[in-house]
């Protein structure tokens, strides 16, 4: 895809990404389904910088985030970010599992017989 055709508007770009969307056959609702998030939570890219989210359509078009978002990339290839220190993963938190070694069992309150 020829990145030049990508609009510098951002209301124009958005209904551009959209279209290219359905052109290949996706939809950013297909893509959200994919990802496991919600639907606005693939939206917030229109308005935020969102790497994940932009990483996923720019992926789905067949070009880099940066090419789609220039203003919220740098040319080194990472986000401008507001939280710097924020690990990008797209692993999911685990849960931690019950430790038996925690578990006080009956409170006893000195009025037993």
């Amino acid at each position: 895809m020829n990145t030049t055709e990508v609009p510098l508007d951002p209301n124009l770009r958005w209904e551009w990404i959209k279209f290219q969307l359905r052109a290949k056959g996706t939809s950013l609702a297909k893509l959200a389904r994919e990802l496991d998030v919600s639907g606005p939570a693939v939206k917030n890219v229109k308005r935020t910088a969102y790497p994940r989210m932009e990483r996923a359509i720019a992926k789905a078009l067949g070009i880099e985030p940066r090419d789609l978002w220039p203003e919220r990339w740098g040319s080194d290839g990472n986000p401008h970010r507001q939280r710097p220190k924020r690990r990008e993963s797209t692993t999911r938190v685990q849960v931690q599992k019950h430790n038996p070694a925690y578990d006080l069992g009956h409170r006893k309150t000195g009025t037993e017989a």
